[in-house]
């Protein structure tokens, strides 16, 4: 992997919202967006600037509509998807073997219309040291880094043990962070120190904290690189890119000498 660094925006765009509404834990209910409004959604997101998108084969219909509608946009965003993970009939079922997981991403780079993802995560479940120590899945996530078919790899998973435990081979962690759960604080301080990318999901506590006070209290943090956030409104982005933007601006401003967010090597 090479010198040169992509950096990621405050704000990415988590694309579960498109794609799935069922089994959720938002604190309100949506409708699935019709794939008009999809697509109408996803090129606004780059329109406004927002330069990184999560999707995960989990997140149902979100990585073919992805793939459809802004697949001829590749070269403007950062991609992550995820691998171990399914939802099917209403359940999610986890496969962490070697052949399930090479097979899951080469599903996800057709369903997206790209050759390779930017960052592709572990998406575990709650036992994710379990995952870690008894199952092929660091294995095989530096095999398919290898390969090309991912840039860089990360860990997305529950427990502070784990995360520590990923520190070894991640390029980056996928975290929940928030003003409500700070219990995963010591990773985020770690993974930011070892010079590892931050990317923090459920930052709004799924809806729970307004943008107003969740976003400046993430994005405070000198170690996050980027904070998810999956609304179905524009507007709503909009307002949370420039929340975010200023919220950077403002932590330069102050500090004459912040530590250098971390960004992927790519080559």
């Amino acid at each position: 992997m090479a010198e040169m660094k992509l950096d990621f925006p405050p704000i990415g765009f988590g694309a579960f919202k498109i794609g799935r509404n069922l089994g959720v834990k938002y604190a309100e209910s949506y409708p699935l967006p019709t794939d008009v409004e999809a697509d109408r959604l996803l090129n606004g997101v780059l329109d406004l600037g927002i330069c990184y998108i999560d999707t995960a084969p989990a997140y149902g219909l979100s990585e073919e509509r992805i793939g459809e509608s802004i697949g001829h946009r590749r070269g403007e965003f950062i991609l992550s998807t995820k691998v171990g993970e399914s939802f099917e009939n209403g359940a999610s079922r986890y496969d962490f073997s070697r052949d399930a997981m090479e097979r899951s991403v080469r599903q996800s780079v057709r369903r997206l219309r790209t050759e390779r993802v930017d960052v592709l995560f572990l998406h575990a479940h709650r036992d994710d040291l379990e995952i870690l120590r008894h199952t092929d899945a660091v294995e095989t996530l530096i095999a398919l880094r290898d390969l090309g078919i991912a840039r860089a790899i990360g860990f997305s998973g529950y427990s502070v043990d784990a995360f520590r435990a990923s520190l070894e081979w991640a390029d980056a962690v996928m975290v929940e962070f928030h003003r409500d759960d700070v219990s995963r604080a010591p990773v985020v301080v770690e993974a930011g120190a070892r010079g590892i990318v931050v990317v923090v999901k459920k930052g709004l506590a799924s809806g729970r904290i307004q943008p107003g006070d969740a976003i400046p209290f993430v994005l405070g943090r000198s170690e996050v690189s980027t904070m998810l956030v999956g609304s179905l409104n524009l507007d709503h982005l909009r307002d949370d890119l420039t929340l975010g933007s200023n919220v950077r601006a403002g932590w330069r401003d102050h500090h004459s000498a912040p530590a250098a967010r971390p960004g992927l090597p790519f080559a």
